[in-house]
């Protein structure tokens, strides 16, 4: 299951949309795709920690930072569920939700590990305008496999899944705000 999600994820993310025949399609398959946050756990930490290295050391201190980055990671993953299953729902698509869903949540393993592979080279002394174009190339990236799991899997045209993609986006800032705020970043 873990293993069959990860390899059709890792097609997706090379743009081959077959990649989704090995993404379970069911209600459990949904469930179970959820073990993906528990993959990208550690380099979501990571990535925390090295923002906080870097000099973005919340206010408040960083064990209730991570708390409060802990909670609005947990919110993230769960509250893009619920909030889109409704919205495939009123594009006609709520039957192929279940596999949009495990999709999207296998393709997020991709995402942090590209994110985390292009934030090593800033650490190793890459100029900052360099590393800042790798993020940039890297936010990019993760907003277009986004788009294409979105557009594959619910068999949708490509204008419709940019509705999922801004979803997630606003979903990300709310729940960063939130957490800035509680923790005085």
């Amino acid at each position: 299951m873990i293993q069959a999600g990860l390899r059709g994820a890792f097609m997706l993310a090379r743009g081959q949309a077959h990649g989704l025949m090995l993404v379970e399609d069911t209600a459990l398959g949904a469930r179970r795709s959820f073990w993906a946050a528990a993959i990208c756990l550690p380099a979501f930490l990571a990535l925390r920690l090295i923002a906080w290295s870097n000099g973005e050391a919340p206010a408040r201190g960083v064990g209730f930072a991570l708390v409060a980055e802990l909670f609005g990671y947990v919110f993230a993953w769960v509250g893009f569920a619920l909030a889109s299953l409704p919205m495939a729902q009123a594009a006609g698509r709520g039957k192929e939700w279940a596999h949009f869903l495990a999709a999207w949540n296998w393709g997020n393993v991709v995402q942090y590990l590209v994110l985390l592979a292009l934030t090593v080279p800033a650490l190793l002394g890459l100029p900052a305008t360099l590393a800042y174009g790798l993020g940039l190339a890297a936010f990019g990236y993760a907003l277009w496999l986004e788009w294409f799991i979105a557009k594959e899997a619910l068999k949708i045209a490509g204008g419709r899944a940019v509705i999922f993609v801004l979803l997630d986006l606003l979903l990300g800032v709310f729940i960063g705000g939130f957490v800035a705020k509680l923790t005085g970043a």
